[in-house]
């Protein structure tokens, strides 16, 4: 067990310090009163940090979106209705597209990919690096206390 005050890993004593009660090792306890002179030490309580590294995937539609699929249809002689027919969509929405007024969803994207034979999605692999603490039961002032940097 560490003292709650400097957090050396000494004898320890339980002493009132500006009226709380701590577990305090010798050089700290002439900051207070020795309440009881020595204090068993409980089995070593650690907090281990596990670093995972997940990976994953982001999907963005391309800048351009409203050029390939307004061309892929031109070049198929269809209509903006007929495309919207064919993919189950309102004529409004691949007007609102194509003019740049709305981005196409993901969903929506891959449908007129697969109807169109064009490419609208951009998939990103991210690293991320999660920190993971595995408690063993013990909680310090440490864990509790935020800094400033």
């Amino acid at each position: 067990m560490a003292c709650d005050m400097c957090g050396s890993e000494k004898k320890l004593f339980e002493c009132r310090v500006e009226g709380v009660v701590l577990n305090v090792c010798i050089d700290c306890s002439k900051h207070g009163t020795i309440i009881k002179k020595t204090i068993e030490k409980p089995p070593i309580k650690t907090i281990v940090e596990k670093s995972l590294e997940k990976e994953e995937t982001i999907q963005i539609i391309k800048h351009d979106y409203n050029s390939i699929i307004k061309n892929k249809r031109e070049l198929k002689g269809l209509k903006q209705k007929e495309l919207a027919k064919k993919i189950a969509e309102k004529e409004s929405v691949i007007h609102n597209i194509e003019s740049r007024h709305m981005e196409p969803s993901i969903a929506l994207a891959k449908k007129l990919e697969n109807f169109l034979g064009i490419k609208l999605i951009k998939e990103y692999k991210e690293k991320k690096i999660s920190l993971e603490k595995e408690d063993s039961g013990s909680l310090t002032i440490g864990d509790i206390m935020k800094t400033k940097d």
